[in-house]
Parts: C-alpha cells; structure tokens; sequence
C-alpha cells in the first residue's frame, strides 16, 4: 500500500507517494511520484479538488501514542518476527480489548496496519503469536525490557514493591490452575498466581511471574529472588506485606541479595507476649509517638527485633481510631444479633462464639477479639529509617495493589479465556506489557494532572482520514485538527511525536 510521505528540502515541504518494500528483511521506501506540496500549514496538490474522494477514516491517535512509547523502550525488536500481532494485542489491551475472535474487525478500524506494517490480522496468525511469545525466555525478555525503560527514563530504582494476586479462568482445563484462597472471596473458581514487582516511586513494573493457583504468597517470593540475582538492579529496599513475610524470604533477601527488607508482620503468639509485656510499662498513645500520615494517625514504638537469623527492628503502630471503629461497628453487630436471637432466628457465624447456649454475651470471650484490634507490626532491617519513613513506605506500597486493579479492570486480565498452559502464560505478558506502557504514559503525563485512560479516551477522536484522487489512482492521508487539549497531550509526551 503506497502513501504520502513529507519531503523537506530547504524551506519548502513537499509531498510524495511512496511504498514500503522489504529487500533482505529491511523495509525501504520506494518513491512513486510528487503529489504536491505544504505552504501555510495547508497541503496543495497537484491535482483538482473535483477528483478528490475519502476512501476511509481509521483510529490513530491512541495507537499512534502507545506505539510511540513501545519503540522508545526498544519493545518491537525485543518481541521478534512476531511483534506486529503482539502489539496489536497489547494496544488492544490498553483501549478496547474484547477476545482474540474478535480483534480482526477491531484492527480493521484502527491504523495499526501503518503503524505496525502489518497488512492484515487474523485469529490464526494471533494464536501463532501467543505460541511464539510463550516460547521466548520471558524472564529475559522483562530483564532487557526493563533495562531499556531505565536507559530511556533515568530511573535509579532503589526501592521496589512485591505483591500477589490471583486470577479466575472460565473453564477448569488448564494444568496451571488450581483450587486456591480467592483474594475476592469468591469459592469453586480455578485460579493462577501472579507475582508482580514494581518501582516504589511510579509504580512502573519490572518483572512479573506466574505460579500454579494453590502456591502460597510465601513461596512465591522465593522464585522471585532467585530471578532478582541475575536483574542487575541496584540493591535498595524490598517492600512487600505480612502475608508474603518468612525466615527464609527475609533471610535470602537479606543475606544472598544484599537487599533491605520493610514488610508486615502477621499476629503469632511471639507478638502478643511482646506487645503485652511492652504495655505494661510503656505508653503508646503520647506525643512522641505519634505518626500523622494523609488521613490516619498511628502511635508508633521501635523495637530490636530477630527474625530467623535476621536481626532489625520492628515497629508497634497502633491506630486509635480504627480500633474504635472496629468497636463500635461490632457493638452494632452484637446488638442486632441479640434481637435476632430473640426472634428465634440464626445469627451470623463470625459472631457465634460471643454467646454462650442460652445467648448471653461472653465478655471474656469478647475481650480476646477486642485485644489486639488496632495494631499492626512493620518490620525493617534498614536501621537508619526513621519511624514516620517506616509507616508512610509500608503504606505507600499499594502502587502494586493499584497495578493489579488496572491489569483485572481496564487492562483486562480476567477471567482468562485460554485453557492451554503456553496461552495463558502469553497472555498474563501481554496484559503486563499493556500495564507497562500505561504506566510509562502516566509518568509522562504527571504536570497535566490526568490519567493515562483519560488521556487515551480524550486521543479517541483523532483520525486519520485516506482520501483518493480518482483521476491519478493516488491515495493520501490527512490526520484531522487536533483539539488544544488533545494537541497539549501529545506534544507532553513527545514535542515529536508528529512530526
């Protein structure tokens, strides 16, 4: 397919058809003829207004933006002979994706043929490149691709965050899903899990990984620094919460990677005779104890802690308010729960052992739930870190619980419509790739204050219009006026961007 390419030559801007032709693997532009010329911002042609007609409109502005971020970090040459259907995946991803029988007819919409010199797609060739992305080192893949974004963007990454999540297929086929804890609560759904590590500071992710749905988060960790040996990242400080924390996490992460741990620590009888024994004779609800983050206040105590063989401190954070919340909704509970019991009717499971047989209220009982509500334990091996940089980077962590948000919501992830084990593991890449470029076009887009969805959304309506003269068989193409919102966003991105 030939179209109109931008000739400079001194002050002036000409216009020629051209065509590109692959010689030896590489695409040339082969020259057709001159079609015209720009003065003022308008295009002249050589040829009558009369003979000109639109041949068709195709989406451009979104696409032309997350392709604009994918060549800058060098993905295309990453994904090999396949990136063309990757990418339109991934872009598909990111604005308006459906299922795989269904991205031809969205594709034919789109300019992605221009864009990615992929002349026509079909559900065939998109199965042929999830097989083919499967089959890479995917580990491999994210460790050159994230070394690319760190070239391109100058990140220095000293502090990152890990998380878990799981996902749900439709259908029970696949060897890699199991029976797990849904983190939704939802019981009987097959699931997989999704190790994900991203920057502290914008949320960019890393590195990724997929474990069979039953793995515990504990363990999952374990492959995951076994990964981070070889990342050649700086060492830093490794975030992660107390559902993720063991002696061994702490200790390889400690010990083999050089790394400083902040995570949560989960309630074990350890901590109830520490933080006991410690009110006995301190007071944590006094000034010099108190952390104001945002919205929440916490009482915080410092003290040596071992973990394993891994020594450091652990902070005692109490919050008044949530412990009174807690009560007071629990009072509610109890109350109804004692009218409902008057009215011969069942009441909640969770609040069964309150009551004893005849349904009178166990305050002894009641006293042991109340005990330890309101606490947390945060526990670093960084010994410099001061208590208000402890509580405000455990609790800015959630970037990666906002990342698993995006990848299951806008992005798309679930439920997982493949059943076969390479297809599944393609796709997981490909939603984080797409989570990947939004999170590169959020960065870009931090002085104007909006969101990269929004962004893309208010890109929607740039199109590009392929008009015909019929007299001389010429096709051009003219991108339509750009808004000045619209206009503000792509030369945020790139001054470039079009040329």
């Amino acid at each position: 397919m030939s179209f109109i390419r931008k000739i400079k030559k001194g002050k002036n801007v000409y216009l020629a058809e051209v065509e590109n032709k692959r010689i030896d693997g590489k695409i040339v532009q082969h020259h057709i003829r001159y079609v015209g010329k720009e003065a003022d911002s308008q295009t002249i042609l050589s040829t009558s207004i009369s003979d000109i007609s639109i041949d068709k409109v195709k989406l451009y502005g979104p696409l032309l933006v997350l392709n604009h971020l994918a060549n800058e970090i060098k993905l295309p040459s990453l994904l090999g002979k396949d990136a063309p259907e990757i990418l339109s995946l991934v872009y598909a991803h990111c604005l308006d994706y459906k299922s795989v029988n269904q991205m031809s007819r969205w594709f034919e919409r789109t300019d992605l043929n221009m864009l990615l010199d992929l002349e026509k797609l079909t559900e065939a060739k998109l199965l042929n490149a999830l097989d083919f992305l499967e089959s890479k080192n995917i580990e491999q893949l994210q460790k050159e691709l994230f070394g690319n974004v760190k070239h391109q963007y100058k990140f220095n990454s000293t502090r990152i965050i890990y998380d878990v999540t799981n996902t749900y297929f439709c259908g029970k086929k696949c060897s890699i899903s199991q029976f797990g804890k849904d983190k939704e609560g939802v019981k009987g759904r097959p699931l997989i899990q999704i190790g994900l590590v991203v920057t502290f500071e914008h949320g960019i992710p890393i590195f990724h990984k997929v474990f069979d749905g039953n793995i515990h988060d504990s363990k999952t960790l374990r492959d995951i620094t076994t990964t981070f040996q070889d990342s050649n990242i700086q060492s830093g400080l490794f975030v992660f919460d107390r559902g993720i924390t063991s002696k061994v996490n702490l200790y390889e992460i400690k010990n083999i990677l050089k790394w400083d741990v902040l995570c949560g620590l989960a309630l074990n009888l350890k901590l109830k005779k520490t933080l006991r024994s410690m009110l006995k004779t301190e007071k944590i609800v006094q000034y010099s104890n108190r952390v104001r983050l945002k919205n929440t206040i916490f009482y915080v105590i410092a003290k040596k802690y071992t973990h394993g063989n891994v020594e450091g401190k652990i902070f005692f954070c109490f919050n008044e308010q949530a412990k009174i919340d807690l009560k007071e909704s629990r009072y509610d509970e109890i109350s109804n729960a004692q009218n409902t019991r008057s009215k011969g009717k069942k009441i909640k499971t969770r609040l069964k052992s309150l009551f004893d047989e005849k349904g009178n209220l166990l305050m002894e009982q009641l006293e042991k739930v109340e005990e330890f509500e309101g606490y947390l334990w945060i526990e670093t091996t960084e010994a410099s870190m001061s208590k208000f940089k402890v509580v405000s980077t455990y609790f800015d962590k959630d970037l990666v619980e906002k990342a698993f948000h995006s990848l299951k919501g806008v992005i798309k992830l679930r439920p997982i419509r493949h059943w076969l084990h390479n297809r599944v593991i393609a796709h997981v890449l490909i939603c984080y790739l797409a989570y990947l470029l939004l999170s590169l076009l959020k960065y870009r887009l931090m002085e104007m204050e909006i969101s990269p969805i929004e962004a893309l959304q208010e890109l929607d309506s740039v199109y590009k219009v392929y008009m015909k003269d019929e007299k001389n068989n010429l096709q051009f193409s003219r991108i339509v006026t750009l808004t000045e919102k619209q206009d503000k966003i792509l030369k945020t991105i790139d001054k470039d961007i079009i040329a």
